[in-house]
């Protein structure tokens, strides 16, 4: 059989699970409609796929499919072609098993395959170009693999999120799909909440840090009781980050000032032969998230946001990542603030900034590094704007940043 009937027979089976179970069914009609990911669950629970005789392809030898996985991977580098990878997790769980073991993180390959990779660090070197749809009508922002809308190509669906005014402030749940944002769902992955005057943002993930130090940092609240939902569910929310605007109380024009701590990373991952903790898969294990640490109670009250950047995270461990707005230069013959885009920004707005780490002499991190730009976010048309980002930041993280750019903020302009 040649490679591409082998590629082909793969799609057909692709196509096969997409309408075993409800979920695969949506998912097959999302595709067709552009809105749902077309990055495939990562979950290790057994599929009713798994039940069916898979016939000649789940009998394959060990050597041979790992050779014909590799040359997918290899081959298949961009989307929509790259779901035939995925479908190779899909099939059943040996061959689940020897695509996770030849996919490497988007740090490793600078590639987008599984969902855990939306919450993995980007590339070191050139970051992922993204960009997100605003939908005013129902409140939806929707964030896209590619370099700009276009009519004639498919773009991947990373994120979803909808906001929600509560008489607090506002939430931005965080979803894997556009069209279930309940915090009850397999599909979600975390939010953002604001406080009363939009100055501040609290970013929670879903599951529990992957670095123990910051698992300690990091505080827990309970979504809804473990025991009305699925155990595979996650029934906390850790919080992993924030966002901090400046008050602007003289009311003087000019940009927005932001800062960012981000709880889970440390400083030392931009240091030469630092790494970011990354985790490999999602935490569907309810055990540990049924109950809070005596040390997460009396921390739930601390403000994460007060903490200035050479305050350590942790008693005894390594500080966290801060991250500010990369500050703008006065154009005189524009009259306005200007920053270098390179291209990717075409509309003036509040809204635009850069990102760059927030570090001094001690931390013994390159001038390179220091002005390396980690998230770049900017309107390029009505309702539209890019997104790019790259190591130590994910994905998540990055969308999450970037919502809190969307809320209302009367006290800091």
């Amino acid at each position: 059989m040649s490679f591409k009937s082998f590629v082909r027979e793969l799609r057909e089976i692709k196509d096969g699970i997409g309408s075993i179970s409800k979920r695969g069914e949506e998912g097959s009609r999302h595709w067709r409609n552009r809105t749902m990911s077309h990055i495939a669950p990562d979950q290790e629970e057994h599929s009713p796929f798994e039940l069916i005789q898979q016939g000649r392809w789940a009998n394959l030898p060990p050597e041979l499919l790992l050779d014909i996985i590799r040359r997918l991977e290899e081959s298949e580098t961009s989307w929509p072609f790259r779901a035939v990878v995925v479908s190779c997790a899909s099939v059943c769980r040996s061959w689940r098993a020897i695509t996770k073991e030849i996919i490497r993180t988007p740090e490793q390959c600078g590639r987008l395959t599984f969902p855990i990779s939306l919450k993995q660090p980007g590339p070191r070197e050139s970051p992922f170009q993204c960009f997100i749809r605003r939908d005013r009508a129902t409140s939806t922002y929707l964030l896209y693999f590619g370099l700009a809308p276009s009519e004639d190509e498919k773009h991947k669906l990373l994120l979803a999120a909808k906001r929600v005014r509560r008489a607090a402030g506002t939430d931005f749940i965080i979803s894997l799909v556009a069209d279930d944002f309940s915090r009850a769902s397999s599909t979600y992955v975390g939010k953002l909440r604001s406080n009363f005057l939009g100055t501040k943002f609290s970013i929670y993930d879903s599951q529990p840090p992957c670095d123990s130090a910051a698992q300690q940092n990091s505080r827990s609240s309970r979504r809804f009781h473990s025991k009305q939902v699925s155990p595979r569910v996650p029934a906390c929310n850790y919080s992993v980050g924030t966002v901090s605007y400046e008050l602007n109380v003289l009311r003087t024009r000019g940009p927005r000032r932001m800062q960012c701590v981000m709880q889970t990373i440390p400083v030392s991952s931009i240091q030469e032969g630092g790494t970011a903790p990354t985790p490999t898969s999602f935490t569907h294990s309810d055990d540990h998230l049924s109950i809070e640490s005596d040390s997460m109670r009396k921390d739930s009250g601390k403000d994460f946001g007060s903490k200035t950047p050479s305050e350590p995270a942790v008693q005894g461990s390594d500080e966290s990542l801060v991250l500010k707005n990369k500050a703008p230069r006065w154009h005189e013959q524009l009259q306005c603030w200007c920053l270098n885009f390179r291209g990717r920004v075409t509309v003036a707005s509040v809204k635009n900034f850069q990102l760059v780490a927030a570090v001094d002499e001690s931390h013994n991190v390159s001038v390179e590094e220091q002005e390396k730009v980690m998230l770049q976010f900017g309107k390029i048309g009505k309702d539209i704007f890019t997104m790019d980002y790259h190591y130590p930041l994910s994905a998540f993280q990055a969308f999450a940043i970037c919502l809190s750019s969307f809320d209302t903020k009367p006290a800091c302009e």
